[in-house]
């Protein structure tokens, strides 16, 4: 009969699982993840370029259009250009009218950074008057 007694109570050491240990790593993890969530946001900028209301024909009264298409082209008086071209084209159509501002032209599908690039090289350029239109 004793022997029946060690057994029962060897099984009932063994029998539970002690989960603090896991318990208390589950924690610290849980942890760990919400402070580093904190520091883990994307800094970005969201540009919802503005539609135009009509459609209107425009003059060119002395500006100088620079159109930006859904592609990725760039078109400096109706000629195709390259954005390293830019600043040159405009330097010498602004020297031919002095009182020109630059219209810059771009579709809404257009990649932004083309036309921060575009932007980029008319002020490299020394001219300051720039006006920006959506089509």
């Amino acid at each position: 009969m004793m022997r029946h007694r060690r057994m029962s109570q060897s099984e009932e050491e063994s029998h539970g699982i002690d989960l603090a240990p896991m318990l208390d790593f589950v924690l610290n993890l849980l942890i760990f993840f919400i402070i580093t969530a904190v520091f883990v946001r994307e800094m970005g900028l969201s540009v919802n370029r503005p539609q135009a209301a009509a459609e209107q024909t425009q003059s060119n009264d002395g500006n100088i259009m620079i159109l930006i298409t859904e592609t990725g082209e760039i078109l400096l008086d109706n000629r195709e250009v390259d954005v390293r071209a830019v600043r040159a084209n405009v330097v010498k159509l602004v020297s031919q009218k002095p009182k020109a501002g630059i219209l810059v032209l771009a579709d809404a599908k257009s990649p932004t950074g083309l036309m921060v690039q575009v932007v980029d090289e008319i002020r490299q350029g020394g001219i300051q008057n720039v006006t920006f239109a959506t089509n």
